[in-house]
């Protein structure tokens, strides 16, 4: 048996037991290949299409049988891959993860390395906040695509902190990130922090609906970092209310709420907002400035009335 052929049989087994995708991966073959060459200690950017190289290569009866288990794992316990193998990936970036804290999938990562949130930004950008942190991996990128900045992680838990922790000693950043625990921006050490030139927050946004439809995977993670409430927007909504009192001035906040623009807009129908693009559409991630939030909770409410 090749490599090809024993992830070819792996992603069959993934497909016939219907797991879902959608931390890290979408569909059955990349999961495979992904549990596959991390259980064979082969780089998960290993190319599989040139049979006369990694792909052909024989395994041995051991080694297949490892793999075999790991897949079955994956089928048997529904987690995401990266609880299993302690590691998550974005834009090239090794992250560590377990169940603590959320497996880091944001859209915002790309917008930060491709320069998408750059036009925003000004040669006095040195502060930047990542709200929700989590593993800390949006902290990560921001430091690491901006070298001239400090950056502070924020987030309500103590365990996801303690995963971002482990993050930022990974990539020696202790220097230049700051973990902090708050609820959302009311905490005294991280109001201490602001003005910030740049939020990040990438926040609880599943609404009700969809969270009781969500698959076994995405149960497996902190309840916490997903549920937005009702319509999904409760923490945006407190947000929104405080965010101005922590941003400098010509700063801006890049925030994603995934698949809820239609109740975004329907809780926010008057705030001016820019809708960022990224490898999903132009519905994930927007980005909003200070100014248009002062305007959006100094003007009209629905009542006809001003604030």
């Amino acid at each position: 048996m090749t490599v090809l052929d024993l992830i070819e049989d792996s992603a069959r087994g993934l497909a016939d037991a219907h797991v879902a995708f959608g931390h890290g991966t979408d569909n059955a073959f990349d999961e495979a290949a992904w549990l596959t060459l991390w259980q064979l200690g082969l780089p998960l950017d290993t190319s599989l299409d040139d049979t006369t190289g990694v792909a052909g290569q024989t395994v041995l009866p051991e080694e297949a049988a490892k793999v075999a288990a790991l897949i079955q794992q994956r089928i048997t316990s529904r987690k995401p891959a990266a609880y299993l193998t302690g590691e998550a990936w974005l834009q090239g970036v090794a992250f560590y993860v377990d169940e603590r804290a959320i497996v880091p999938r944001s859209f915002i990562a790309e917008l930060l390395v491709n320069g998408a949130i750059d036009p925003w930004l000004t040669e006095s950008t040195r502060s930047v906040l990542d709200l929700c942190t989590g593993n800390g991996s949006l902290a990560i990128l921001a430091a690491l695509t901006y070298p001239d900045v400090v950056v502070t992680g924020s987030d309500l838990s103590d365990d996801a902190l303690a995963v971002a922790r482990i993050n930022v000693d990974k990539h020696a950043l202790q220097h230049r990130i700051t973990l902090v625990e708050s609820d959302g921006l009311r905490a005294p050490t991280l109001q201490a922090r602001g003005p910030f030139d740049l939020i990040l927050c990438n926040p609880p946004y599943v609404n009700a609906q969809s969270m009781a439809a969500l698959p076994v995977e995405y149960l497996a993670e902190p309840t916490l970092a997903l549920a937005g409430g009702t319509d999904g927007m409760d923490f945006v909504r407190t947000l929104f209310a405080q965010a101005p009192a922590m941003m400098a001035p010509g700063s801006v906040l890049v925030l994603e709420i995934g698949n809820e623009r239609p109740n975004f807009e329907a809780a926010f129908p008057h705030l001016e907002v820019v809708w960022l693009e990224t490898s999903a559409g132009e519905d994930q991630v927007l980005l909003v400035t200070r100014e248009a939030l002062l305007a959006f909770l100094q003007g009209p409410k629905p009542n006809g009335r001003g604030k």
